[in-house]
């Protein structure tokens, strides 16, 4: 494993790397408001769920499999596509999908189309040396990362408290990357019921500071 490559790919996951992911709740800002989600502990519970059986899970999937030599990335992005639960989650994927692609072409010199965020990262990565299973899991930490920045800002939770819940999450994030790698794209599975409802309801929130 490259030191620099793993400085890279930490850059392209950084909130500081332009894909907008700070607009974006992944349905969280519903479950928040309606009282599903009020405290570290419902928190830890309801990302714990979406990574380990949920689009955390299946876009890991995804971007192990687009990091494969010669992998049909047009194929990847359709079914991420029919993975979305919701026009949110959707444009959610897509937008910051082609918001890394194009922030990525533009260091690389590569000439990507936009694509699904999973695919978009496991494409870029398939010339870093290293693991998918590594790059999975960095990937993880960072959707972690962003949705307990969402709940600390909006629940709202000290950020001491907000920190536990990522790091109560590792082990999770570790599960999950390390499976991922294994499972084939048309194994993927989903059961996150709640938070697809979440998302789903999104759309007709009355106020909203998220995207999603």
């Amino acid at each position: 494993m490259s030191d620099g490559d793993l400085l890279t790919l930490q850059q392209w996951l950084s909130p500081a790397f332009p894909v907008g992911g700070f607009a974006w709740s992944h349905g969280l800002e519903t479950a928040i408001s309606s009282g599903a989600v009020g405290d570290a502990d419902a928190l830890f519970a309801w990302l714990e769920t979406v990574i380990s059986a949920g689009s955390g899970a299946a876009d890991a999937t995804l971007l192990a499999a687009a990091m494969a030599p010669g992998a049909d990335t047009d194929a990847l992005a359709l079914l991420a596509a029919a993975l979305a639960g919701s026009g949110e989650r959707a444009a959610e994927t897509d937008a910051q999908g082609a918001a890394f692609t194009t922030a990525a072409n533009a260091l690389t010199g590569k000439d990507f189309p936009p694509a699904p965020l999973p695919v978009a990262v496991g494409r870029a990565a398939r010339g870093l040396d290293l693991a998918p299973t590594t790059v999975a899991a960095h990937y993880l930490q960072a959707f972690a990362a962003n949705l307990v920045s969402a709940a600390v800002r909006f629940i709202p939770l000290g950020a001491t408290e907000g920190q536990a819940v990522l790091q109560r999450l590792r082990p999770t994030v570790l599960d999950t990357a390390a499976r991922a790698a294994a499972t084939a794209p048309g194994d993927i599975a989903l059961a996150q019921p709640a938070a697809d409802i979440a998302s789903l309801a999104h759309e007709t929130l009355p106020v909203r500071i998220f995207r999603s």
